[in-house]
């Protein structure tokens, strides 16, 4: 009876302790579940419109100066840990650029971390346009730039009020567009492009800064665009870009993530994979089948006409989903 007895005790306690085992995993469970917020496209475009109303961000202009104070200011309202890198930086011409680079960090001592990037600055010159007296004329580049800022304004918003897992950074990059213009009768060089994420890229805000990946969004607020899998992107960050167009696809937009390969192009990522050794994919604006970054692209048309707020939706959502995928 005695051995019954325990034997009853012995089974009842291993119920209650299996009992207590199922009811804490299941808190933990859902202790780490976050669920994914809704991306608001109205929001994401409100923000692209804030930037081009102060007209082309051209570095040294006034637009450029007020522009840059807003964008601090609003993901320091985020929550934000925000610290700025000043510069002057040295277009292809010889002019002296008075730049910054802007990085919010969310969540700055968890160690896991993925960079996110775009730049803020617009081209100084519409050299791509069907008009050659435009030629010397800034862009409001609601799309080179401005989109891209607008969806990564609007995830700061989002991970205000709902975190994830990891720790993420907001970079955006300034001195990307002053690269040498079509019209230029002199040498031709490829590093007067994105000057502000090679200066980041040999100095980093933070000594011995590393994320376990970045990406960059540049051209993603046009109406049909399509965005394929960009070279250098898939040579140092071939598992991100499965990711992304992985998630891309779950979501239900296979027809913009296109499986398909596309050529080298010269973007803020490459710094970030060549020079900081962070693998870095470049979702870009570039339709092979049709005006690869389209019509508007360095042109006088780069205004709000051009932007889609379903689109900056679609490409806000897949981010939102990637981030909050991570733990």
């Amino acid at each position: 009876m005695k051995s019954l007895i325990f034997s009853i005790l012995v089974i009842a306690a291993c119920g209650i302790s299996c009992g207590n085992s199922q009811k804490q995993s299941k808190q933990e469970t859902v202790k780490t579940t976050i669920s994914v917020p809704a991306f608001n496209g109205d929001s994401a475009y409100s923000f692209v419109q804030k930037q081009v109303d102060f007209g082309p961000r051209v570095p040294n202009t006034k637009g450029h100066r007020e522009c840059g104070d807003y964008l601090v200011n609003k993901l320091k309202s985020y929550g934000a840990e925000v610290v700025t890198q000043e510069m002057q930086l040295m277009r292809y011409d010889g002019v002296q650029m008075n730049a910054r680079n802007i990085i919010a960090s969310f969540d700055p001592q968890n160690v896991k971390r993925v960079m996110l990037c775009a730049h803020w600055d617009t081209r100084p010159w519409a050299d791509n346009d069907a008009n050659e007296k435009n030629y010397h004329t800034a862009i409001d580049g609601a799309n080179d730039g401005g989109s891209g800022v607008g969806v990564l304004l609007e995830i700061a918003r989002q991970i205000s009020m709902n975190k994830p897992q990891i720790g993420i950074d907001i970079i955006l990059f300034d001195a990307e567009d002053s690269g040498t213009p079509r019209f230029h009768k002199g040498q031709y060089d490829e590093k007067s492009w994105c000057l502000g994420s090679q200066y980041w890229a040999y100095n980093p805000h933070k000594a011995g800064y590393n994320a376990r990946y970045a990406v960059l969004l540049d051209m993603v607020g046009a109406k049909n665009a399509v965005f394929c899998k960009e070279s250098f992107s898939v040579d140092y960050a071939s598992s991100v870009v499965k990711k992304i167009w992985n998630k891309a696809g779950e979501l239900g937009y296979a027809h913009i993530f296109v499986d398909q390969h596309c050529g080298y192009i010269t973007d803020d990522h490459v710094p970030v994979n060549e020079i900081a050794r962070i693998p870095c994919v470049d979702i870009i604006h570039n339709d092979p089948a049709a005006e690869g970054f389209g019509d508007f692209w360095h042109t006088v048309n780069d205004n709000m006409d051009g932007i889609d707020k379903d689109m900056l939706a679609k490409v806000g959502t897949v981010m939102l989903n990637v981030i909050y995928s991570e733990k």
